[in-house]
């Protein structure tokens, strides 16, 4: 096991040395352990040169099949660990930007005081991820992006709504649009996610549901663009959609106005979502108890 470790650490680091650094051990003891292991299996797992350390064909056909195999003993060993101890170890955590901004700053501050022994880490990411490919425990995500095979725990508020504004000097100069097909001759600030075409904005009221496709001046990246295109709007430049709770902020304050509210369209809230197919670490487990526990408590 010992000799396997090593070989993935040198692989994974691309040289002797790299992998000394990141491992504590010397890199003669990381060398030492990869000739053993090449030797057991009677072929080479690396090309080594004066200028790199590469992985044969075999090589890599050993770091793609052994590496699941190693993140599961790991994940069973600190399992193990954490039984009958209070949870302790890495917690990493795969979430949208919107995760990160409306909903993990009213669960995470508690749950670090709870949990003084976890380290928790938030990867944020707008695209499907395999998080076990991320090296993430969980993800939050929507219910229409969830990765398959995967157990779901509902987190933060069930029911959420796009809201439309627009700044008071934008609607004096403009007017304020009285249905949705009025976007079309407004002005309006878009967003997209990477590789995927700008969508379609949509408003529903009663039983009646409309898309509308507004030509934009403004796009931004869906989450990471999205406070440039709040910001424009509240500059005069246009029309934004965005969550309610991202936006309420700035209705409060008078910097933007509520526009088409009674089409504002309400959709399921998130959930945090890991595999089923392994054991459960204890800050994992920790977390998901905490965050039903906030449910349960209301």
């Amino acid at each position: 096991m010992g000799d396997v470790k090593a070989f993935l650490a040198v692989a994974t680091a691309g040289g002797f040395r790299e992998a000394a650094r990141a491992s504590g051990s010397s890199a003669s003891a990381l060398s030492d352990a990869v000739r053993r292991l090449e030797a057991q299996l009677g072929i080479r797992l690396l090309n080594r040169t004066t200028r790199s350390v590469v992985p044969t064909e075999a090589g890599r056909a050993l770091v793609t099949r052994v590496n699941p195999a190693m993140r599961e003993i790991d994940a069973a060993l600190r399992h193990v660990v954490g039984l009958g101890n209070r949870p302790a170890g890495s917690l990493t955590l795969n979430v949208p930007i919107s995760a990160a901004r409306l909903i993990l700053p009213q669960i995470v501050p508690a749950f670090l005081k709870a949990y003084p022994d976890i380290r928790l880490e938030i990867m944020t990411d707008e695209t499907f991820v395999d998080i076990n490919a991320a090296g993430c425990d969980a993800g939050i995500r929507y219910d229409e992006r969830l990765e398959q095979d995967m157990i779901a725990v509902p987190i933060g508020p069930r029911l959420q709504r796009f809201a439309s504004a627009a700044s008071p000097a934008y609607l004096a100069a403009r007017g304020r649009p009285a249905h949705p097909s009025d976007l079309l001759s407004h002005t309006c600030i878009r967003s997209r996610f990477a590789g995927r075409s700008v969508t379609p904005w949509e408003f529903e009221r009663g039983h009646e549901t409309l898309r509308v496709d507004p030509t934009p001046q403004l796009i931004v990246q869906a989450g990471g663009g999205s406070d440039l295109g709040v910001a424009a709007a509240i500059e005069g430049l246009g029309i934004v959609s965005l969550f309610e709770t991202w936006l309420q902020p700035h209705f409060e304050s008078g910097a933007l106005e509520p526009v088409l509210q009674d089409w504002w369209p309400s959709f399921p809230g998130p959930f945090l979502y890991y595999s089923g197919r392994r054991l459960v670490p204890s800050p994992l487990r920790a977390f998901i108890d905490f965050i039903k526990a906030r449910r349960e408590g209301g």
